[in-house]
């Protein structure tokens, strides 16, 4: 059977793009540092008939997260498509204004977003490489393209995933691997900022269905209302 691994999505967008994939016949690996929320969400998904599987790993610690693919790459026989999406929590994520940004508020953005980004794809390139067939789907923030003051430092990190991955579309061209960008451009579930669209993860996952089939010579697709 095929399989996904998920880096880091939120319970919300994880779930639905499991599902999705799921539904589809896809096995499912989650990858995120909260073991007890992972074995939870993979039960959830076997009760509903996905096969799927827990490796711990926080994205930051780049051995664990090399380890925790290459983990699942054996149990399920290997990775076809990879969904990078790590999101931060409030106890760990300082929003700075680019006036406010001290290099260290960048610094940890860039360790979360791009360089993990970039261990994740290390542990599975090669291997679809091997075979000239595979998916890498990266997600953001639309900040990435048009950036909002408030969450300068948040935005200038994911503006150098989307710069890194919109290059590795062009670089994989003709390869049978295809890399894309996925910007969200909605608050999932409910908005925190008065007046800021919002959608259900239910309605944005099936974007990156399309990039994997139908789009796949797409560097970048967009969610917005």
């Amino acid at each position: 059977m095929p399989t996904i691994a998920i880096v880091g999505a939120g319970p919300q967008l994880g779930r639905a793009i499991a599902r999705t994939f799921g539904t589809h016949g896809y096995d499912v690996a989650l990858i995120a540092r909260n073991r007890t929320k992972l074995e939870e969400l993979a039960g959830e998904l076997t009760a509903e008939g996905t096969t799927a599987a827990a490796f711990p790993a926080d994205v930051l610690d780049r051995e664990a997260l090399t380890r925790a693919l290459q983990d699942a790459a054996a149990h399920f026989g290997g990775i076809d498509v990879l969904e990078y999406s790590p999101v931060g929590g409030f106890d760990s994520t300082v929003l700075t204004t680019p006036s406010a940004t001290e290099p260290s508020h960048v610094q940890h953005e860039m360790e979360f977003q791009l360089y993990g980004a970039i261990t994740a794809t290390r542990a599975v390139l090669p291997a679809m490489r091997d075979v000239g067939a595979g998916t890498l789907l990266f997600t953001t923030g639309a900040g990435s393209i048009d950036p909002v003051p408030q969450v300068g430092n948040v935005n200038a990190a994911a503006a150098a995933l989307r710069n890194w991955v919109v290059n590795l579309h062009k670089e994989l061209e003709g390869t049978g691997v295809q890399a894309a960008h996925v910007g969200i451009d909605v608050s999932i579930g409910t908005s925190v900022i008065p007046g800021f669209p919002t959608a259900e993860a239910e309605e944005i996952s099936p974007v990156y269905w399309e990039l994997h089939t139908a789009r796949r010579d797409q560097a970048e697709l967009v969610f917005s209302r």
